[in-house]
């Protein structure tokens, strides 16, 4: 997800025509499970950032409180962080992750690292390459790719913090590392995931890989572009899904897709991104992404209670994959509160942060109901 584009499906899915023939309609549901759920998980890749410009986090009555220990006490069970190669910040790099893993790793919160295989953000709309990429060849940017995904992941582990769940590219509609792993070179595209994919499997054997797509409603982006993985051989262990209820469509459309690509694929899956208003106002000069009514779905209101019902209401949508091929979910950037100088634009520091008010935290710094829904129901 990227801080101010819209996700919308790669125009590519709508032109391609899928490498595997075409399958029935969806099929009816087997046996739903309705129980806990493995993955209930946050990502907090701002974190760094925030506590750096002065960001605190308090209980919901006003104590302060180290926020991975809040994740840990209210039930969450894994923390997701992404990865950028040379960010103009200086965040989300390694050097920033070792530490919070450490944190993370004493407060009994599992790691999910998501590689974005770029110097910014990564999403269907913006595959860019690293710079210090530029002129590299496509053997030489699978190498990249393979020696970039070791290097982080090699260290988690090598200082007693490995990462359980992985990331080979974030929201990858349109492929990854621009142009050359576009959807138009779809060759050179699974190239480069074959890399990390294994790399990830050299330096922790026992990771569970994910393959990540937008649009979770979108069930024809999904069978063409992961019908596309199984005819060139990309071996992987969950598929991941963008699910927002504002750009992806009805909450029915999405369990439908994701009853179908489970079948399908012989995969679990996960919601791997997520997220819900708890008003619609501003903290910051910053028009915020999530800004009117008209925006809201029916029946959830942009009020906390409201943010607290849309994650049960997520939670549902992952435990009733047929099969119990519901992994879970993941709220996005919970944690990024509005701090002057944590925007949204790692080049340029007076950038503001449109996300504030779908954190799990209020403008006074103090968790949401939903966070305590977020771990505890469905745990």
């Amino acid at each position: 997800m990227r801080r101010r584009s819209v996700l919308t499906a790669a125009g590519a899915a709508a032109l391609a025509v899928p490498v595997l023939g075409a399958a029935p309609a969806v099929a009816a549901p087997a046996t739903v499970r309705r129980g806990r759920l493995e993955i209930r998980g946050v990502d907090i890749s701002s974190l760094p950032k925030n506590e750096d410009h002065g960001a605190v986090y308090r209980t919901a009555d006003g104590r302060r409180e180290d926020p991975v220990r809040l994740l840990a006490q209210s039930g969450v069970t894994h923390a997701r962080l992404k990865v950028w190669v040379n960010p103009a910040d200086g965040y989300n790099n390694k050097a920033h992750i070792l530490p919070l893993a450490r944190r993370l790793k004493r407060a009994g919160v599992g790691i999910w690292i998501d590689f974005h295989y770029s110097d910014s953000w990564a999403d269907p709309a913006h595959q860019t390459k690293p710079a210090a990429w530029a002129d590299l060849d496509v053997a030489g940017l699978t190498r990249a790719v393979y020696d970039h995904t070791a290097d982080v992941l090699g260290a988690l582990k090598r200082q007693g913090t490995p990462a359980q769940l992985v990331q080979i590219g974030n929201e990858l509609n349109g492929g990854l590392i621009w142009p050359e792993g576009n959807w138009e070179h779809f060759d050179t595209m699974t190239g480069f995931l074959k890399a990390g994919l294994s790399a990830a499997r050299d330096t922790t054997p026992r990771i569970r890989t994910i393959l990540h797509l937008a649009n979770g409603g979108d069930n024809g982006l999904y069978r063409w572009w992961f019908d596309n993985m199984v005819a060139y051989g990309v071996d992987f262990d969950i598929i991941g899904l963008s699910y927002y209820p504002f750009w992806h469509g009805p909450i029915a459309n999405a369990a439908a897709n994701m009853a179908d690509i489970t079948a399908r694929y012989g995969k679990p899956c996960v919601i791997a991104e997520t997220a819900y208003p708890f008003t619609l106002e501003s903290e910051d000069d910053v028009n915020d992404i999530l800004n009117d009514p008209s925006q809201l779905t029916e029946g959830f209101p942009a009020t906390p209670a409201g943010q607290a019902a849309w994650l049960r209401e997520v939670a549902d949508l992952a435990a009733g994959v047929p099969d119990g091929q519901g992994l879970g979910y993941c709220y996005w950037e919970g944690l990024w509160t509005y701090r002057a100088g944590s925007g949204w634009d790692p080049t340029d520091s007076a950038s503001g942060n449109a996300w504030e008010n779908l954190a799990l935290f209020d403008f006074q710094d103090r968790a949401l109901p939903g966070l305590r829904t977020l771990g505890r129901y469905r745990s």
